[in-house]
């Protein structure tokens, strides 16, 4: 796309935007369907279903660089986007359901499931910033120990949360005590018109939009990468802020559809799934590179990485102590969050410049 006209650049990037929009809000869609159909719940349903299917873009881009060498490509390309997928709770928490009496998201979701899956991408995300100074040399098998530890991580954490589903040993009930939505297990959400439909059809439905998302983001990162090129923009500052946001917009779109239907957990799970799940893609990528991908990371995706651990943190916290009222818009823990990540982009600048 380097031999396109810039003007054209953004119109192709503007119209994958749009697709990958509409496709998420049908992911969201389908997968409250299947979640229920498949008696998922709607934590485990976020964590692998639609977060596995938001981020096929990032799939595929891992997959292509790998295969080519480029594996410094694939480390920036997981890594720089996380702590925006993270920053996108702001989002739906501001955007997501307003009016009077509305209380923030993160106390709207009332799950210790979520606390744990904040907890497993806070540990994936250690060993990440641990394996980056490993050696590059260590690799045994086509694999290294850090990647396959991020691999056990994920796994031990989907039967984690899977569990819990079931029940944990404190007084939760996965509903905030004060609102008048019906119990549904691990869920609050609202009825569906979209329950109506078959299973076949939900599935159909899903492969579409999802195929829809693989195909409209890897178009969105190449005309990206081409138009920042064009306008001189840094490719770290690029890639880690518009970029990154525009690739979030799956997890946006499905993330305001689901806080629509009253589904704040599935919500808040589909960005701590997607953010659990991208660094295993560090071992499909040594796998088909055959090298070590963790030690090619430079400063600022490791910056970022330790970035999004804290703004996991912070929002592990607020689902814990589950903030009542808006500020500026928000809940506390979204400002928090919002200001952490300004900080943090002012950082990453002072990186690439230095």
């Amino acid at each position: 796309m380097d031999s396109l006209p810039l003007w054209l650049l953004v119109v192709v990037f503007v119209a994958g935007a749009a697709v990958i929009w509409f496709a998420g809000i049908q992911l969201s869609k389908t997968t409250d369907v299947l979640d229920d159909r498949l008696h998922l719940g709607s934590a485990l349903g976020g964590l692998i279903v639609l977060a596995v299917a938001t981020n096929l873009p990032e799939i595929a881009i891992t997959v292509s660089a790998a295969a080519s060498g480029s594996i410094e490509v694939a480390a920036g390309n997981i890594l720089g986007g996380i702590a925006l997928q993270t920053v996108v709770i702001v989002i739906l928490d501001a955007f997501g359901k307003r009016g009077k009496g509305v209380k923030p998201i993160t106390y709207r979701a009332a799950s210790l499931t979520l606390v744990l899956e904040a907890v497993v991408v806070v540990a994936v995300l250690a060993v990440v910033i641990a394996g980056s100074q490993l050696p590059a040399g260590l690799v045994v098998a086509r694999l290294t120990p850090d990647v396959v530890l991020i691999a056990a991580i994920w796994l031990v954490g989907l039967f984690l949360v899977q569990r819990a589903s079931k029940g944990l040993p404190w007084h939760e009930d996965g509903k905030a005590p004060d609102t008048t939505t019906p119990h549904l297990g691990h869920r609050t959400r609202k009825p569906d018109p979209t329950k109506t439909m078959s299973t076949a059809k939900a599935a159909v439905v899903f492969a579409i939009a999802a195929l829809a998302t693989l195909v409209a983001g890897v178009v969105l990162e190449l005309a990206g990468d081409a138009a920042s090129s064009k306008i001189g923009l840094s490719g770290v500052l690029f890639g880690a802020t518009v970029l990154a946001l525009a690739t979030s917009l799956p997890e946006i779109s499905t993330g305001l559809q689901a806080v629509k239907q009253g589904d704040d957990n599935l919500a808040i799970s589909d960005i701590f799934g997607g953010n659990a799940f991208l660094p295993v893609l560090f071992l499909v990528a040594t796998v088909i590179s055959g090298k070590a991908v963790l030690p090619q990371a430079n400063a600022s995706d490791i910056f970022l990485t330790a970035l999004a651990a804290l703004l996991t943190v912070v929002y592990a916290v607020g689902l814990v102590f589950r903030p009542r009222k808006y500020v500026l818009g928000m809940g506390l823990d979204s400002l928090i969050v919002l200001l952490l990540y300004m900080v943090g982009v002012g950082g990453l600048i002072a990186i690439t410049l230095g």
